[in-house]
């Protein structure tokens, strides 16, 4: 029971829930890097058949992509009371 005794806890607000989430999640994507080394692949590119060249493309891409945001993040900021 929580604090209001009303209400079960959420399994989410359990400590340590939220890492057994992201353990799970990191589990599956090592599996899934692993297995791109036992099968063929048939990419247009030489780079596309090297083991897990799309996990470390994504990785990348989605780094970049906050990164670019966080950027444009400063050229649409406005203050506070904008549209009062």
């Amino acid at each position: 029971m929580s604090e209001e005794g009303s209400r079960p806890s959420h399994w989410l607000e359990r400590p340590g829930s939220v890492n057994k989430i992201i353990r799970s999640l990191a589990l599956v994507c090592a599996l899934v890097v692993v297995a791109d080394f036992f099968y063929e692949k048939h990419g247009h590119y030489s780079w596309e058949n090297s083991p897990g060249f799309y996990a470390l493309f994504g990785f990348v891409s989605c780094v970049v992509l906050v990164l670019a945001a966080t950027q444009l993040r400063r050229i649409l900021k406005r203050d506070e009371d904008y549209y009062d």
